[in-house]
Order: structure tokens, then C-alpha cells, then sequence
């Protein structure tokens, strides 16, 4: 019972987070120079966090070797999608390729969408180019630069850990439908990027 309760209570809090007024982390121009600074960015915007949460999120509604490998993909890619931010590369609609990523990965935690592994791998993959390059695309030219992207990878594999465990403690019955409420409300945040 206790579980069960501390798991609605998350999804609550989930909801809540989606329905919430959706900032942007971007703010071009300030040098980020250490890992400190790296590790806090991604958690400073709520479009970043709501779609990092729902990667862990799906991840868990796949099962299997989704599990680690949809994160892991996202984590990766989002490092390639820095690099071509870091060196200037031109990519274009980058806000709303973020914005779009919420509204899908929300969308497909409310349906519980079980896409196959390589094509689920594929469209994270594709959303952390973007996520990625909004963060790159900030960074100085800097010698610790390194330093910030690892603390910008680390702080993402956090965001997917705790979208998975509050997947995982809410896997069935009441839980596992709290947990769909919570992917439409992160659509909903999505949503609401999109338009603002």
C-alpha cells in the first residue's frame, strides 16, 4: 500500500510538472565553463527535464533491453548533437524539435506506444540531436568545455534514472494508468511549447 501511494504521489507530482507554466533553458550566449555548471543546466529548463524524465519513462513501458538502451541512445546522441552546437553546424528549428520531443515521448507514455527496439532507439535518438544542440550551442570556447559536457551527460542519465524508477514502482493497475496521466500531461507540456 505504501508503494502505491508514494507512486501516486510522483505521478502526481509528474502531472503537475507538465501542466506547470513551461520554461526554455536557452539562453544564448552564457559560457558555461565547468562540470557544475554542465550537470545544472538541463535541470534549470522544464522542457529539457519533462522530456528526459519521459525518455526513463518509456524506457520502462518498453521493458527488456529498452530499458538501458533507449537512455543510452539519447544520452550518446544528445553528445553529437553538442558537438555540432559547440562548432557552430547549422540546424534548423532546434526549439521546436525540443518542444515536439515532449509532445511525442509525453504522447507515447499516455498510449504506452511499444514501438520496436531499433525504430524507439531511432526517435530518441533524433530528439537528443536537438536537445544536444541547444546545449552546445551555448558553450564558450573554453578549455573545461569537456568538463560541462559531462556533467550536461551525467545529469541527463539522472533525469532518465528517475523517469525510470517511478516507472518501474508504477508498473501496474491504478499506478500504470497514473503513469499514462502523467505521459499526457508532459504532452500537454509539449503542447503548450509548441504554441508559445
Amino acid at each position: 500500500m505504501r508503494q502505491t501511494l508514494s507512486a501516486k504521489h510522483g505521478l502526481l507530482a509528474l502531472g503537475l510538472l507538465g501542466l506547470s507554466g513551461v520554461t526554455q533553458a536557452h539562453t544564448l550566449g552564457l559560457p558555461h565553463m565547468d562540470f557544475a555548471s554542465g550537470f545544472g543546466h538541463p535541470l534549470g529548463g522544464l522542457d529539457h527535464v519533462l522530456a528526459m524524465v519521459a525518455v526513463g519513462l518509456w524506457a520502462t513501458q518498453l521493458s527488456g533491453r529498452a530499458l538501458w538502451l533507449v537512455p543510452l541512445t539519447f544520452v550518446l546522441t544528445m553528445a553529437v548533437g553538442g558537438s555540432l552546437g559547440f562548432l557552430g553546424i547549422p540546424l534548423p528549428m532546434v526549439e521546436t524539435g525540443i518542444a515536439g520531443s515532449v509532445l511525442i515521448l509525453g504522447a507515447l507514455v499516455a498510449l504506452a506506444s511499444r514501438l520496436p527496439l531499433v525504430a524507439s532507439m531511432a526517435l530518441v535518438g533524433l530528439f537528443a540531436i536537438f536537445h544536444g544542440y541547444a546545449h552546445g550551442a551555448e558553450m564558450a570556447i573554453e578549455p573545461s568545455a569537456l568538463w560541462y559536457g559531462l556533467g550536461l551527460m551525467l545529469a541527463t542519465a539522472a533525469l532518465h534514472g528517475v523517469g525510470i524508477g517511478v516507472g518501474l514502482t508504477a508498473q501496474h493497475g491504478v499506478s500504470a494508468r497514473l503513469l499514462r496521466f502523467g505521459g499526457a500531461a508532459i504532452a500537454a507540456g509539449g503542447a503548450l511549447l509548441l504554441v508559445g
